[in-house]
């Protein structure tokens, strides 16, 4: 396989030889090599378990099979070196900067990556807002001599192969979660004074990712996962025998573990939600926050009726947080926002997302020509 040096076949210095375990966010400073999560606009939230490298490298991985890029190997020389520019298609809230750079760094540490946008900022059509470069292989070789931080297994030492190697999988990662975040800006901005939330709907393995991608965009995090907050749901009611029964248990549990984490419990009529008060006021109760499920009623004209929504945050006047759920959509997240709810959590914002289209282009010049062919730059 002409054009790739596999390092798993060769003797390396010892400064060539780096620990190569994932790196888990609650416990880390960096999550990469030279990208520290302090240099990110926005961080991504703390998970004790999450391997962000794993996902990249699972990710690089899967595109390279057993035989790596054949394409690249048969079409473009060891040594040739280029610069690619990341090109918007369309207007939007751009995110996964940092980790389209992490995505660079796992292909090829040399690669300098350069940006003229960060992690949250507003693109529009036809802007091109990051390059991506190589060194020529005598530069290369020298980066090796002076002792690297890290080497990827499989390496590609021309510069041109790294690039488009790592191009997909870096534009994958930046297109899905840039989606995420010009949708969720935009729900954020309609539910104001409320906050918008993401629920646990994200495509399975990308949860931090999908997540993360909501920071950016403005929202907030709902839980991570089932083990940092405990959210009493319909299913949890039934198989308890009634909401009572299903907080008792809670605050037991709690109070026998020593555990102090949020609770949220699942309302979805107003007798319910009168039930939760009562318990509330007769017990000591770890109760931090009341969901309001599909209390908003769709109507045939597409509006929709807050009223039972508005009554529920009325009866609950401060003494929770509260949050709204079902029928959230950009139309009607305004309108949701203006009954008093605290919180307004929208399962759409990662499961049903259009990612954003942006490409990573080295013929710029006939990519625009060809996007404003297309209306699409």
């Amino acid at each position: 396989m002409s054009g790739i040096i596999s390092f798993s076949s060769i003797v390396l210095p010892d400064w060539c030889s780096t620990s190569r375990r994932g790196v888990r966010m609650a416990a880390a400073h960096t999550i990469h090599a030279g990208l520290s999560l302090e240099a990110m606009a926005i961080k991504p939230p703390s998970h004790p378990t999450y391997d962000l490298n794993g996902i990249i490298k699972l990710a690089l991985a899967e595109d390279a099979g057993n035989r790596g890029d054949v394409t690249c190997m048969a079409t473009i020389p060891v040594d040739m070196e280029v610069e690619a520019c990341f090109l918007a298609k369309e207007d939007g809230i751009i995110a996964g900067i940092a980790l389209a750079e992490m995505v660079f760094q796992e292909v090829d540490p040399s690669l300098k990556v350069e940006w003229s946008r960060k992690d949250g900022d507003y693109v529009c059509k036809g802007l091109q807002f990051g390059k991506v470069y190589g060194k020529s292989i005598r530069q290369f070789l020298k980066f090796l001599q002076e002792g690297p931080t890290k080497i990827t297994h499989s390496l590609h030492i021309g510069r041109a192969h790294s690039i488009v190697v790592a191009e997909r999988i870096a534009l994958n990662f930046m297109q899905r979660m840039s989606g995420i975040a010009t949708l969720t800006k935009a729900m954020a901005d309609a539910a104001y004074p409320a906050y918008i939330l993401e629920t646990r709907k994200t495509a399975p393995g990308l949860r931090l990712v999908d997540k993360w991608a909501v920071l950016i965009g403005g929202g907030r995090n709902h839980r991570l996962g089932l083990f940092d907050m405990v959210l009493i749901k319909d299913n949890h009611i039934s198989i308890a025998g009634g909401i009572s029964n299903a907080l008792r248990s809670v605050d037991q549990y709690l109070e026998r573990e020593n555990l102090q984490m949020e609770v949220e419990v699942e309302t979805r009529t107003l007798v319910e939600v009168k039930e939760v008060l009562q318990y509330a006021s007769q017990m000591k109760t770890s109760l931090t926050r009341i969901m309001l499920d599909n209390m908003v009623i769709p109507l045939p004209n597409g509006d929709v009726d807050v009223s039972m929504l508005k009554e529920a945050v009325e009866l609950i006047n401060g003494k929770f947080e509260t949050e709204a759920s079902g029928n959230v959509t950009l139309k009607t997240v305004h309108k949701i926002g203006q009954t008093g709810v605290t919180y307004i959590s929208s399962g759409a914002l990662t499961h049903s997302v259009t990612a954003l289209d942006i490409s990573l282009k080295i013929d710029t010049e006939l990519a625009l020509e060809v996007g404003r062919r297309t209306k699409r730059a």
